[in-house]
């Protein structure tokens, strides 16, 4: 009889502050908007590939011989196919730096004035690829598109060389200039790109921002206006309360995770390659694992605006080492062992795992196990001084 009025209890406490949110019209759009912002906002400003289109490059042709003209030639070929590229002309080095400086162009190419007299004497020719150092992310993809485009140019004048000067097939030549013939494949059909990765990312964060930021509003606001005395003085257990702010935030955060996976889906092509069922699962565990770390910091802060500061403070960091906009792999080693305390980077890469690889339950088993152990210890730690608090 008393779980039933426990949860009896806590339902009416949940369905009191979903009640008192659905009445702010605000709220409502926000509660939609908010998602919404997030994801086109990461889907059209973070890049989604490593390659370049109509990219301002200026060309410097330094040379007087007939390859500096060939090379121009078979360039501006390439790139009418391509759509690569912006070109136009500048006069030297320092023509470009100054128009680098002045945001008219995004990198530039230079062919030196012994380019042609270097390659007749069997020597190789320099090619000087320019780049904007203040934007590394658009200079290392500049310089990648850049320097594979000039690597197969001089290959395909190598093999063209080959066949007509020494008579050897096509098929010969390009065996001698490329022995290895490289071939990618993926575990999983399609082509990667990055919203691919970072959409399971958001979905976990979130759900955790709803959390964390409604906990301080659910129990320290109510807590500053007196309306927390009146249910503490009513006939209802005080684990209903904390159950019933907790659901209420729950069914909250659940409903900005699935904004949040439908736009995914229907506005960037996200493909969810395990079973949605797992997702759910995922999503549900993630709230659980956060929830005794809101009700802690609410339950040991004065009022609302301290508990919110707190938990801003504990979420900015969360979010950037987490996985979720940037790989674990590419942080120094001491940033990935911080991240393995962090609830948000075991919910990440379970849903990661699971809506872009197509794993299974095995395969996030251990991610699992620790998102319970993450909530169960932390629930453990914050009922009790919750009760505690509410007793001051």
């Amino acid at each position: 009889m008393g779980i039933r009025n426990v949860i009896r209890h806590s339902a009416w406490i949940c369905w009191k502050d979903l009640l008192e949110f659905s009445r702010s019209k605000l709220r409502l759009i926000m509660l939609v908007l908010m998602p919404l912002f997030m994801m086109v906002m990461v889907g059209f400003i973070f890049p989604s590939g490593n390659s370049i289109s109509d990219t301002p490059i200026a060309l410097v042709n330094n040379d007087t011989g007939a390859l500096g003209s060939s090379f121009v030639t078979q360039l501006e070929t390439i790139n009418n196919k391509t759509g690569m590229m912006k070109l136009s002309d500048a006069t030297d080095y320092n023509d470009i730096k100054t128009k680098l400086q002045n945001n008219d162009i995004n990198g530039g190419i230079i062919i030196p004035e012994n380019f042609s007299s270097e390659i007749m004497a069997g020597r190789q020719g320099v090619i000087t690829i320019v780049i904007d150092q203040s934007n590394p992310q658009m200079s290392l993809t500049i310089q990648g598109v850049l320097t594979k485009t000039i690597e197969a140019m001089g290959k395909q004048n190598a093999i063209y060389n080959l066949n007509n000067q020494f008579n050897i097939s096509l098929t010969t030549a390009t065996a001698m200039i490329t022995p290895y013939n490289i071939k990618s494949e993926g575990i999983v059909p399609g082509e990667p790109n990055y919203f691919q990765f970072v959409a399971p990312g958001i979905i976990a964060m979130v759900v955790m921002m709803a959390l964390m930021t409604g906990l301080p509003h659910a129990i320290s606001y109510e807590k500053d206006i007196g309306t927390l005395d009146g249910m503490l003085a009513a006939p209802i257990n005080r684990l209903s309360i904390i159950l019933g702010k907790v659901m209420a935030q729950t069914v909250r955060g659940m409903i900005q995770g699935f904004i949040i996976l439908i736009l995914a889906v229907a506005l960037f092509g996200v493909v969810i390659e395990g079973n949605i069922l797992l997702v759910i699962f995922l999503i549900l565990l993630t709230v659980f694992s956060f929830v005794g770390l809101g009700i802690l910091i609410t339950s040991f802060t004065e009022n609302e605006e301290t508990a919110t500061m707190v938990m801003m403070t504990l979420m900015f960091p969360m979010m950037f080492l987490s996985g979720v906009f940037f790989p674990l792999q590419q942080m120094p080693w001491y940033m990935q062992g911080l991240a393995q305390f962090l609830p948000l980077t075991y919910a990440t890469t379970a849903l990661r795992k699971v809506m872009v690889l197509g794993a299974d339950i095995p395969a996030v088993s251990t991610e699992v196990l620790i998102l319970l152990a993450f909530g169960i210890v932390l629930l453990t730690i914050a009922v009790p001084m919750f009760r505690k608090a509410m007793s001051r």
